[in-house]
């Protein structure tokens, strides 16, 4: 599990792509200081498991899945990634919660700056605009942000400067391609709404009370 608070960037030293699947090498000093063989680490947004380790880089295996639904495949040997530890249970938590579980591939569709800053505009499918709340989180490309808009297929983002500096953002416009991971809790508000009705689904019921709308809003879970 992660933050979506980038931690560096990393470069890729090399992509090879099998029959199916590929394995990168990414060049990553500032991260591996107490990184595992066996450890995850998301590039640009993507869980992936560390292979190998030196003092410099570390390998990964991506699967066909994982090529097929982000844009790791689509990377080159000299690009930058977001790169971000796991999380501990003791760090704070400076973003939201993201698993490093790409929900699919959106487009940049707009840029406008700001004085420093950059008001973004991400176009999504009709499969993703049920999970994008006005205010709430997202996660592109590895990058916890907050929605300043929404329209029925696309969202709006804003980047403070910072965000530019430290991350592969600042260097993207108009027509590139981003990997998003919609907000946890989203998906699970959806299945338990979902479900309310099913009570085969449930091997013990929480309540008496219906799980409806009002139910979640009674209990702070939507306003």
């Amino acid at each position: 599990m992660f933050t979506g608070i980038v931690e560096a960037l990393g470069t890729i030293k090399n992509i090879r792509h099998l029959s199916e699947g590929a394995t990168v090498e990414i060049q990553a000093n500032d991260v591996l200081t107490d990184a595992e063989i066996g450890d995850s680490i998301a590039v640009d947004g993507v869980c992936l498991t560390i292979r190998t380790l030196t003092s410099e880089s570390f390998a990964a295996d991506i699967s066909a899945e994982t090529l097929r639904r982000t844009t790791l495949g689509e990377r080159r040997v000299g690009e930058q990634v977001n790169l971000e530890r796991s999380l501990r249970l003791s760090d704070r938590l400076g973003g939201h919660l993201v698993l490093g579980h790409v929900d699919e591939v959106a487009t940049i569709s707009g840029w406008k700056d700001e004085g420093d800053a950059s008001l973004v505009r991400v176009t999504m499918s009709s499969n993703i605009r049920r999970y994008i709340a006005y205010k709430g989180s997202v996660t592109v490309d590895g990058i916890s942000l907050t929605v300043s808009g929404v329209q029925a297929d696309a969202f709006e983002v804003a980047l403070i400067p910072h965000t530019k500096q430290v991350t592969t953002l600042g260097a993207k416009r108009t027509g590139a391609n981003v990997n998003l991971e919609v907000d946890i809790v989203a998906r699970y508000v959806e299945t338990l709404l979902n479900n309310r009705n099913s009570a085969e689904d449930w091997t013990e019921k929480p309540s008496s009370e219906t799980l409806n709308l009002s139910f979640l809003a009674k209990h702070g879970y939507i306003s």
